[in-house]
């Protein structure tokens, strides 16, 4: 009888040890909290009745996207069908996007193209944009920054581990020695659409890393820098994720809230499970945990420390609020061709306008008047916004919230004539419902997201506990891609997966597990940089960290 599987979470995570564990001959059995599957990637139906034969309009924890290094969710969404497509997947409801639009009040906004001109006239275009957009770094600013990433790209592992992962992305890009411009383009403004990610916070061999694999990716002609869906991401992904596993064998509970676990002899031997409001014990011979930090460091109880200290840690990863707004509109307004980078906006927004890549007209959704949808993430919810003077996580109120992101990207865009936000163009809204106001004072974030913070590796555990029947499947997990996403989240399961097929003596075949991508060019000089590191000299750029 095939051994069975309990998998804690229905995100991207819990999804991705199910469809692994499916293939390799397990029961599986998937718990979810929510009443849709997806987890943080999933979108949401907004309020209201829809006009007859219409669906919902679609809202969204935040809007999706896949950079080119993406691997690991790649290849498990070549493996689901698409429904009434022979030979398809859902890895071909991804679409390319062409450039980042970078929205400044009172200037001109540049669009710089997401990958190497194909054309002589897309050359010349670019080379306008790059030259053309005013920035006001100066040329020895740019030249240090460029040694910054080149001494990421040339850093060993050893010195990456022992001295990058110790200091703040900030710190190391010298930005509080630099002009404005400097820190606002380079410091802060290539990390606010990195998930969660805080230049003064986060960690320099994260952030490097992830900014060396971007511009891998930007500099190949073979890779597409920055994909996103077609259509809603339940629609287009989960929906025919969760009906392919189903499919398989697969059993999804929703509505099903993990409350605690039992152990005894070392192992689990059970955990609690509130299903539709009734409380259950789940029996399982593995259980693969793929819930959030937030929610499993409650959970952990003395006994579990006390096996594997490294649980005992997780107390002291951070996380911030990255939640995202949509804005329903009559005509729909293509600020670009691709995500925009709200630069002077306090909040850090960032956007992207989606009818222009889905296949799906709106006019199907909703009432049938939305003809565009600018979804929107606000990065930062700690600074004093143009309108209140509070920060996003001091309002009182979703509307108060809204009249700030609004007037925000207003200020950023309604100087170019060509891209109007105006009023009355805009049919209605949505918030993102994790981000609840309980009274004025104590505004609350049920789905936060983890920032990889300097020094914070050391507390972050592997997929395979010292609990011999636990494992973790979620983007705090020790991996590769190194950064709260669903790339992290897949391999992490993955590695969750291949620690159950080892602890089983299983034969069927481990699932894949990808590194990153190292430009091979310059491996000489990453082995020259293991030797001086190991004979305690600094490397060969300086300044060092």
């Amino acid at each position: 009888m095939a051994d069975h599987v309990a998998v804690l979470g229905g995100g991207v995570a819990g999804l991705s040890a199910a469809h692994e564990l499916i293939e390799r001959g397990f029961a599986v059995t998937v718990y979810e909290k929510r009443p849709r599957a997806g987890g943080k990637a999933r979108s949401l139906d907004v309020p209201g009745a829809p006009a007859p034969g219409n669906r919902p309009l679609p809202g969204e924890h935040g809007f999706r996207f896949f950079p080119g290094f993406y691997k690991h969710i790649n290849d498990t969404m070549k493996r689901i069908p698409l429904p009434g497509v022979p030979g398809g997947t859902v890895f071909d409801n991804l679409v390319p996007t062409h450039e980042v639009l970078v929205a400044r009040e009172g200037k001109s906004d540049p669009a710089y193209l997401a990958g190497l001109p194909t054309s002589l006239a897309g050359l010349v275009k670019a080379l306008k944009t790059l030259f053309g957009s005013d920035l006001g770094i100066p040329l020895s600013e740019w030249l240090f920054f460029a040694g910054r990433v080149l001494y990421v790209m040339t850093s060993s592992e050893e010195r990456r581990f022992g001295e990058l992962e110790n200091v703040s992305w900030w710190d190391f890009v010298r930005a509080s020695d630099m002009t404005l411009a400097y820190r606002r383009y380079l410091a802060t403004g290539l990390t606010r659409s990195l998930v969660a990610m805080k230049a003064e916070k986060g960690s320099a061999r994260t952030i490097g890393v992830i900014l060396v694999q971007l511009l891998q990716d930007l500099g190949d002609p073979n890779v597409t820098l920055d994909r996103v869906l077609d259509g809603p991401t339940n629609e287009v992904w989960i929906d025919p994720w969760r009906t392919h596993l189903e499919g398989q064998g697969v059993t999804v509970h929703t509505e099903a809230t993990l409350t605690g676990f039992h152990l005894a002899g070392g192992r689990v031997a059970s955990v609690d499970v509130e299903i539709g409001g009734v409380a259950q014990s789940v029996v399982a011979d593995h259980y693969v945990c793929a819930i959030p930090v937030e929610r499993l460091v409650p959970l952990l109880t003395p006994d579990m420390i006390a096996l594997d200290p490294r649980l005992g840690e997780l107390h002291l990863l951070e996380t911030e609020w990255m939640n995202g707004i949509q804005y329903y509109l009559k005509d729909d307004v293509p600020l670009a061709r691709g995500h925009t980078i709200f630069i002077d906006s306090p909040w850090a927004l960032t956007s992207i306008s989606q009818a222009q890549f889905w296949e799906a007209r709106l006019s199907g959704y909703g009432e049938g008047n939305v003809r565009g949808i600018l979804s929107v993430d606000i990065s930062d919810w700690n600074q004093p916004g143009v309108i209140f003077g509070k920060p996003a996580r001091e309002l009182s109120s979703a509307d108060e919230i809204h009249r700030e992101v609004w007037e925000q990207m207003k200020r950023a865009v309604n100087d170019d004539a060509v891209m109007d936000l105006m009023d009355q163009n805009l049919v209605t809204w949505f918030l993102d419902p994790a981000i609840e106001f309980p009274n004025p004072s104590t505004v609350s974030n049920l789905e936060p997201l983890l920032i990889n913070t300097k020094g914070s590796w050391a507390h972050r555990p592997e997929a395979i506990t010292a609990i011999d029947n636990l494992f973790l499947a979620s983007d705090f997990v020790r991996t590769f891609t190194d950064l709260a996403t669903m790339e992290a989240a897949n391999e992490a399961a993955r590695r969750a997966v291949n620690g159950i097929l080892d602890r089983t003596g299983s034969s069927a075949p481990r699932a894949e597990v990808m590194p990153l991508h190292e430009p091979a060019i310059l491996a000489p000089l990453r082995r020259l940089d293991a030797r001086r590191y190991a004979a305690g000299r600094p490397h060969w750029i300086r300044p060092a960290p």
